[in-house]
């Protein structure tokens, strides 16, 4: 079940949210949170049923171990106790160990069957949605529990914690600690027609991004790179065309389910953090990333920038730990080589980009932002190549050397017909909105709940209804 569907739109989330609404009414709070969690369990289910008991087994394993880790804070273990640290180490090596077999399990078969000759077969496990996510939110508990920053939380506040439908599935990574409180706000069981009108106005917004641009760029852009192969002769148009109809896509994809997101905790008065701000006006990559999928970008410099880095430590500096936490990035965005040199890629511009700033070193403008520009696209086809020799094949076709009827002939192609027309008009717009309209973040901090915003919302979203039929699940809903 995702969100931009009939079956949420239409029946799971009125369901959920006319319930909560009367346990609320009905001074039922307790109620209302046991029937939320009851829904997000259920709507993670429609997902990953086979999985479903370990998701909730791993749940509840964590709140164990996170809460012994608390008592032996309180009791004067701190972080010097070996008792907290072994517990810790079991904690975060149990949830890697779920992540690591049903994500990495054929990664490292291929592996071994390369180094050593042998022939062993794959698994082929099928992954569970959204366990990249929730098991970083898992270990950040485990971690703070052991550093003394988690609160005694009732079980029912720590389920919802980590099930809350809108998050759970594809983020944003939210904070025990700004969630949780948020939840126990006696003014947030009550109706807030202003949140309910600008949730509505985010979700309206991000439907539209994944069903207008999103869908419609990815499915022409997959279409070019699934014909690709290590024999393809690639031309330098249709290659710079699709890797950016892919880059775009991508954004929309993302950003739209983050909109979705954000907007249905607003509903339910819980303020889910932004997730992007803008990225592709980022005039270089460390600016890139601080816009990027905002959420992962903090918990990996919370969890293992910071670990890693130590001031005036040359062999864990600034740069040393950047490329770790890129490293670890890359292999957590997926299982194969291609990631993780996608990640020390990134590592490598932001740490030129830091070093750009410390020593007062400053491209002109017009120079920053299209190589900023540049760079993402460059990466975005290797991140999206199954194979390092399809990686070269598309790197070789964006520089091959036509002529100019070769050229205008691949031009010409692009355009021809009105789905191929349509299809370009949408890549022109999804590009300006990009570049030079306000985002999401900035349009929601301006929102005003007038008559105008409102029927603006409930058009889009009689729009998107209208589309649902050929929704396509968004990129990272198995990641």
């Amino acid at each position: 079940m995702i969100f931009s569907s009939f079956e949420f739109v239409l029946g799971f989330f009125p369901i959920v949210f006319l319930g909560y609404t009367i346990f609320n009414k009905c001074h039922f709070e307790h109620l209302a949170k046991i029937w939320l969690v009851c829904a997000s369990l259920y709507f993670y289910a429609q997902g990953s049923w086979d999985f479903f008991p370990f998701f909730v087994g791993s749940i509840f394993a964590n709140y164990v171990i996170g809460c012994v880790l608390g008592k032996i804070y309180s009791d004067g273990g701190g972080a010097s106790s070996l008792q907290g640290k072994m517990l810790l180490l079991l904690g975060i090596l149990g949830n890697v160990a779920l992540l690591g077999y049903y994500k990495y399990t054929d990664f490292f078969i291929e592996n071994y069957n390369f180094v050593t000759g042998e022939n062993i077969p794959l698994k082929n496990i099928v992954l569970p949605i959204g366990i990249s996510f929730f098991t970083f939110q898992l270990i950040a508990f485990l971690v703070d529990s052991y550093r003394g920053q988690c609160e005694n939380y009732d079980v029912l506040d720590y389920l919802l914690f980590i099930t809350f439908f809108p998050q759970l599935i594809v983020g944003p990574i939210v904070h025990h600690a700004e969630v949780i409180p948020q939840f126990n706000e006696p003014n947030n069981s009550k109706l807030n027609y202003n949140n309910i009108a600008r949730g509505l106005f985010l979700f309206s917004v991000g439907c539209f991004k994944k069903i207008y641009f999103a869908d419609i760029l990815t499915k022409n852009a997959q279409d070019y790179f699934n014909g690709i192969t290590a024999a393809s002769t690639l031309n330098i148009v249709d290659t710079w065309y699709h890797a950016i109809e892919y880059t775009i896509s991508y954004y929309f994809d993302l950003s739209g389910y983050a909109d979705m997101a954000i907007g249905l905790g607003l509903m339910f008065n819980i303020i889910i953090p932004h997730n992007f701000n803008s990225p592709y006006k980022a005039r270089n990559f460390q600016d890139y990333w601080r816009r990027w999928h905002m959420t992962l970008s903090r918990f990996l410099g919370d969890y293992i920038f910071r670990s890693v880095y130590r001031k005036n430590d040359k062999y864990r500096n600034f740069y040393v730990a950047t490329m770790v936490t890129f490293l670890v990035s890359g292999f957590w965005h997926g299982a194969g080589w291609t990631f993780v040199v996608w990640g020390l890629v990134n590592g490598i511009f932001v740490c030129t980009a830091s070093w750009m700033k410390k020593h007062d070193k400053k491209l002109p403008s017009v120079l920053a932002y299209p190589l900023t520009a540049l760079g993402v696209v460059l990466t975005r086809v290797l991140f999206i190549s199954p194979s390092f020799d399809y990686a070269r094949n598309v790197y070789k076709g964006m520089i091959r050397i036509e002529g100019y009827n070769e050229i205008k002939g691949a031009v010409i192609s692009l355009f021809t017909g009105n789905r191929a027309k349509a299809i370009a008009v949408v890549l022109i717009i999804g590009i300006l909105l990009c570049w030079f309209f306000p985002n999401s973040k900035e349009l929601e901090e301006r929102f005003r709940p007038t008559a105008v915003n409102v029927f603006f919302a409930a058009g889009l979203l009689i729009l998107c209804i209208f589309r649902m039929g050929k929704v396509a699940s968004f990129l990272y809903f198995q990641f």
